[in-house]
């Protein structure tokens, strides 16, 4: 079997494996969190603004996620075709499914940069900026629009490189991108003095280093499956669109959840409050990424090894990767808890000084992460489904939690207040692991048993 040269996904040990595949990219997830959050932390010190700053991007910010997930959609529903596509022997499929990805990439940020460019505004104003937080916002999102080729190819890109087994090189394009976006973040916005704006044209270039690496790692004599430019195959569009949907929902919706979130803090917090649970939800939303961005590495990363495994008939080896990785998401979601007890107010004081926020923040912190242990047996539910081909159950797991936090962050707020709206993530995390697990439990079974009977198909 024709494989990346760094790993025998059919023949190395699976604990090697996982770990392998997985630390590297939970690593390189761990460091993209840092494009947003130290971002953040630097606005947030902005002497005489600083506050009102932060609750600004702090709008923005889900927005520009959302714009990021469309990367998700095509990397990471064509990354596992591709590694099926190779693990079955078809190696020139496998790399014109890169190629048309390649170009779907770029095809999105065509269509998406003018609109959200010039409707910005009103977008923001109807999700939770104030006339005060507005201009922050807008000129925030406006930079960050204007890179959105970079944001896509940066992070749709990687989901190849990974998925052939190249963590590391993976690992590296986000890490270089977040060390640079480190090195120019202070620069921009202090010693240029071009606040705002500064944070979000470094976000800007560093996604444009991280998109170069990623292209010439995939172009690379020792990469198994190569970037080619040519062989664009429109009938795979629609196989790559649903095998990337439910990473999409996962986290478009994630972003658009939290932009419903900070619509309710402002309007039930009301003038002048609305602005500081906005500031509070922030840090906390920074706090969560920091939490769940490394569980979707580590899902990620580990899908070319299912995905290969199970195009190659090896239903033992996917079984066994998949425990495995449950295993070790759990125990970090264990330490993370710890630290969400005990040191929630450290990490709230690198955004602001400020006695209220200070108060209040760790307390909202805990609420909204206090059931991250549940939420990793959620993670590992959707995307190993969706590693195995089966968008049909990975879709509604992925729905049922958006939902759930939909209608939570609705009614909490109207019934309890605004401060009620945080436990809308804790809900929603215990509602869709029970649900999930039940159906992994019941189900992989019979998909593992099916593959071996009828033979390979996507």
């Amino acid at each position: 079997m024709r494989r990346s040269r760094n790993y025998d996904l059919g023949k190395d040990g699976i604990w090697f494996l996982v770990l392998s595949m997985a630390i590297p990219t939970a690593l390189g997830q761990a460091v993209n969190v840092l494009y947003a959050i130290v971002d953040r932390m630097y606005i947030g010190h902005i002497a005489g603004y600083g506050d009102i700053a932060l609750a600004g991007v702090g709008v923005a910010s889900p927005i520009a996620t959302f714009l990021s997930s469309f990367a998700s959609l095509i990397g990471m529903g064509g990354a596992p075709i591709m590694a099926m596509r190779e693990g079955h022997g078809e190696h020139e499929i496998a790399e014109r499914i890169l190629t048309t990805c390649f170009y779907l990439l770029l095809i999105a940020s065509a269509v998406l940069t003018p609109i959200f460019f010039f409707l910005r505004d009103p977008i923001l104003l109807t999700f939770g900026a104030s006339e005060i937080t507005l201009p922050y916002a807008s000129e925030y999102l406006g930079w960050y629009v204007i890179g959105t080729p970079f944001a896509l190819l940066s992070t749709g890109l990687n989901s190849f490189v990974i998925n052939q087994g190249m963590s590391k090189k993976g690992m590296l394009s986000v890490l270089i991108g977040a060390i640079t976006n480190i090195i120019l973040d202070p620069v921009f916005i202090f010693l240029l003095g071009m606040g705002v704006k500064g944070a979000a044209i470094a976000t800007v270039i560093s996604q444009m280093v991280s998109a170069a690496i990623s292209i010439i790692a995939l172009m690379q004599k020792n990469t198994a499956i190569k970037l080619r430019f040519h062989g664009f195959m429109s009938n795979q569009i629609s196989k790559i669109v649903k095998f990337g949907l439910s990473s999409f929902i996962i986290l478009s919706t994630d972003s658009l959840l939290l932009v419903v979130l900070n619509a309710m803090l402002q309007l039930y917090g009301g003038p002048g409050f609305g602005d500081i649970l906005i500031t509070c939800s922030t840090i906390v939303q920074s706090y969560h990424i920091l939490v769940t961005y490394p569980m979707n590495g580590m899902t990620a990363g580990c899908q070319g090894l299912v995905s290969f495994n199970y195009g190659a008939g090896l239903v033992d080896r996917v079984r066994k990767s998949i425990k495995n990785l449950q295993i070790l998401i759990t125990l970090y979601t264990v330490v993370m808890f710890v630290f969400t007890l005990f040191g929630s107010r450290l990490f709230a004081s690198l955004f602001t000084n400020d006695a209220q926020i200070l108060s209040l923040a760790p307390r909202y912190m805990f609420i909204f992460e206090c059931m991250i242990i549940p939420l990793s047996f959620q993670y590992v539910n959707v995307d190993m489904m969706t590693a195995l081909g089966q968008i049909h159950i990975s879709l509604p797991l992925s729905l049922t939690r958006k939902l759930v936090f939909f209608f939570s962050s609705l009614l909490l707020p109207l019934l309890f207040g605004a401060s009620a709206a945080f436990f809308s993530e804790p809900i929603s995390d215990i509602v869709s692991c029970t649900i999930g697990t039940l159906i992994l439990h019941f189900r992989l079974d019979k998909i593992l048993q099916k593959r071996v009977k009828e033979g390979f198909s996507i």
